[in-house]
């Protein structure tokens, strides 16, 4: 996936190298830590600042024999500290620095998505500012239903998008925490200060009460919040792959110099990348399940959550990334067939506008349920070819209720452009 990944700036941040990064950088503010509060000796940290420093080659060639990871790292720095490489790791457990490294490596990882959720939020600002007055047909259970515009459709899309951006930010927050409470949670190797200090240099919180691991519902929360994003990515994917229908015809994908869309049929422009990011959001659904099994973890700890957590945060995070980024391209190349709109608004015979008829001859005196009889009979027994306006004109009933103007105005869709225009114009 990160081979392919066309963002490296998030890919590269669940790299081996980067990993081990974060672990150094939490190792050296611990050493830090507990020189300033006597635990080490001042030379010992400052030996460790100036030399610290691994090797991924030489922590895998240590791994093969200890067939640990942490371990292995911590050789590989202790071995090119020398003398005072004794007091790197000093007083922690593995989960001490894997959980809070993790921490730091959310964190980054946080704010490349938020940039990316700034692009595809603009993107959609730009498309909903330039169709705000694009009449569409709007469509429930996959029917027509009452005109809208395109612009205000996106408005939806927009929202949900700001929602889950608060949601993110909120569960990003929430596992911005440091972890030095040593094997069960204790303290018994060293004393809250020790965690205080360190979560300080880090610009974390110290945890609650710590087992000894961070509990994971922090974590399973930003796995959510991910899923919640790609959810979201996926209905606006669903409702544009819709509209790209040939019998809809309302947008189009963009289609660059070369493309093919089949290799037997020249002309299909297929929604590809509306159908990615749809399959990608069932991806992201599966890392949630697995990541709400390792909340409940065996006593003070097992290990079920460690192999699991390797796959599912990278993936998760550049997966969400990329669709994040997908998106927002797709949408600032998206083709909008306005004519194609008007001829399927058209196409409906006029029916689309049979909820404003309705209002309008309650509005003259009817009663609401004898005027949604008299709208559903015309629209009902119309035949090809009819429209609904001249339906009214010619029935005994409802012909005398309406001027010609004002069956123009309840048919022309203005009043669905001016009640939207003054919606959007206080988000936009």
């Amino acid at each position: 996936m990160i081979e392919r990944y066309t963002r490296p700036e998030m890919g590269v941040l669940w790299d081996d190298d980067h990993k081990f990064g974060k672990m150094l950088e939490v190792e050296l503010a611990v050493a830090k830590a507990q020189a300033e509060l006597g635990i080490i000796p001042r030379v010992a940290a400052k030996n460790i600042q100036q030399r610290a420093k691994f090797s991924v080659r030489r922590i895998r060639e240590i791994e093969k024999e200890t067939k640990h990871d942490v371990i292995a790292f911590v050789s590989n720095v202790a071995e090119n500290v020398g003398e005072h490489g004794k007091f790197i790791h000093f007083g922690m457990t593995s989960s001490d620095i894997l959980d809070t490294a993790l921490s730091l490596q959310v964190r980054e990882a946080g704010r490349v998505l938020m940039s990316s959720l700034a692009r595809l939020t603009e993107a959609l600002e730009t498309q909903m500012q330039r169709h705000a007055k694009t009449l569409c047909p709007g469509r429930t259970h996959g029917m027509f239903a009452e005109p809208t515009t395109f612009g205000y459709k996106l408005a939806g899309f927009w929202a949900e998008l700001g929602r889950n951006r608060v949601r993110l930010g909120r569960a990003l927050d929430d596992l911005q925490i440091c972890k030095m409470s040593g094997a069960v949670g204790t303290y018994s190797s060293q004393g809250p200060r020790v965690e205080a200090l360190v979560a300080k240099k880090l610009k974390l919180k110290a945890e609650t009460v710590a087992t000894q691991v961070i509990p994971r519902d922090r974590h399973a929360e930003v796995i959510w919040a991910l899923s919640m994003i790609g959810s979201g990515l996926e209905r606006l994917a669903v409702e544009l792959r819709h509209l790209q229908r040939s019998e809809v015809s309302e947008v189009t994908e963009g289609f660059t110099r070369g493309q093919k869309g089949s290799s037997a049929m020249p002309h299909k422009k297929n929604p590809i990348s509306a159908e990615n990011i749809t399959g990608s959001a069932r991806l992201l659904r599966g890392y949630l399940l697995s990541a709400l099994e390792n909340i409940a973890l065996w006593h003070e700890r097992d290990i079920s959550h460690s192999a699991v957590e390797r796959v599912i945060f990278p993936d998760a995070f550049i997966l969400c990334d990329y669709s994040v980024h997908r998106m927002a391209v797709l949408l600032e190349g998206l083709d909008v067939n306005k004519k194609r709109m008007l001829e399927n608004i058209e196409s409906s015979q006029g029916q689309l506008y049979s909820s404003h008829v309705l209002l309008a001859l309650v509005k003259k005196g009817f009663k609401r349920e004898d005027a949604y009889v008299h709208v559903q009979r015309l629209c009902h027994a119309m035949a090809a070819g009819d429209h609904l306006k001249d339906q009214i004109k010619r029935d005994p009933v409802l012909g005398t209720q309406f001027k010609n103007s004002e069956l123009d105005e309840i048919f022309s869709g203005k009043a669905a452009q001016k009640a939207i225009q003054g919606v959007l114009k206080k988000w936009l």
